[in-house]
């Protein structure tokens, strides 16, 4: 019971930061963690939550190429590692660059998560220090000396901290919440973004593994986005696992936003995951460009099978 009291403490601690900062945050140009497609796949790219949780070390590496074929289209890289460094304590590390025209924006972010583990349930929490610059990366085709362009090109830089919940039960259901930047603050001294309100952003995970054959799984799930910026969105996806996971395929549609629609392959082989995403969108912007791309490439090393000292949920 006392393990009860602090999760629904923590959570409530975590909604109460998240709508002060709805109060008293600055706006930004967007939240970049609607980027990604494949975070139910790999939860790390977007929940601290989930450092650690499946109890190994592991890197990763993701490639975003949005709407190829158009000069300028966005590109998005992105660099994590994240593992169990301690008994029920994952730390995780995350790069990301994108690129989109002349806008660029980096993060970084370094983050801690606490897994609590029973004989049905795994749930982890995380809180994750986040450094953010937007800014140009060129005058493009912008008059030189302009004030507002020349603050611009210095970028504007943020500092945030963002809540994740992920867990797992009976080994097929999960599930994970994200406050996203429950506390943001603007470190640069500029006016790029203003300093209009914002609202608290959420993100919601849920997935369920069902056996439908021998050695064939069904995965449907969905992970629902509402985040500064970036219009309300929610990604269904229905993935398949053959072989042990061996070899994956699956279905998405994206609800609202980018209303996209695409398919998925991949692969684990002992140590190694890989994973491609193809999208295309209902938008009409689709007559011009090649769809698109998502790869990820994960590695896996250091595994344990469980963590020690279960606590009673």
């Amino acid at each position: 019971m006392k393990t009860v009291n602090i999760i629904k403490t923590l959570v409530l601690l975590a909604v109460l930061v998240g709508i002060r900062s709805e109060v008293s945050s600055q706006s930004r140009y967007f939240d970049e963690r609607y980027i990604y497609t494949q975070t139910h796949l790999n939860p790390t790219l977007i929940n601290p939550g989930a450092y650690g949780y499946e109890m190994d070390h592991s890197i990763l590496l993701n490639y975003r190429n949005k709407w190829s074929g158009i000069d300028g289209a966005p590109n998005t890289l992105t660099l994590g590692y994240n593992g169990s460094v301690g008994n029920r304590l994952g730390l995780g590390l995350n790069i990301m660059s994108d690129k989109f025209g002349q806008l660029e924006t980096f993060k970084g972010g370094v983050g801690l998560s606490y897994t609590i583990v029973s004989d049905r349930n795994q749930i982890g929490f995380g809180l994750a220090a986040e450094y953010i610059k937007h800014g140009l990366a060129g005058l493009g085709n912008a008059t030189p000396g302009d004030p507002i362009i020349n603050q611009a090109l210095e970028g504007a830089e943020y500092f945030d901290a963002t809540f994740g919940l992920y867990g797992v039960y009976l080994g097929r259901l999960t599930y994970g919440l994200v406050l996203p930047s429950a506390i943001s603050s603007r470190i640069s001294d500029d006016n790029i973004s203003g300093n209009s309100d914002r609202q608290l952003g959420v993100i919601l995970q849920a997935g369920y593994k069902v056996d439908v054959h021998h050695d064939i799984t069904m995965t449907p799930s969905l992970v629902m986005k509402k985040l500064n910026n970036v219009p309300t969105h929610i990604d269904l996806n229905l993935t398949f696992g053959f072989l042990e996971d061996k070899l994956i395929g699956g279905v998405n549609y994206t609800i609202g936003a980018d209303k996209r629609i695409g398919f998925l392959i991949g692969t684990k082989i002992e140590m190694l995951n890989f994973y491609y995403s193809y999208n295309g969108t209902s938008h009409r912007i689709q007559d011009y460009n090649n769809g698109s791309h998502e790869l990820t490439l994960g590695v896996h090393f250091g595994g344990k099978k469980a963590m020690e000292k279960p606590v009673e949920m």
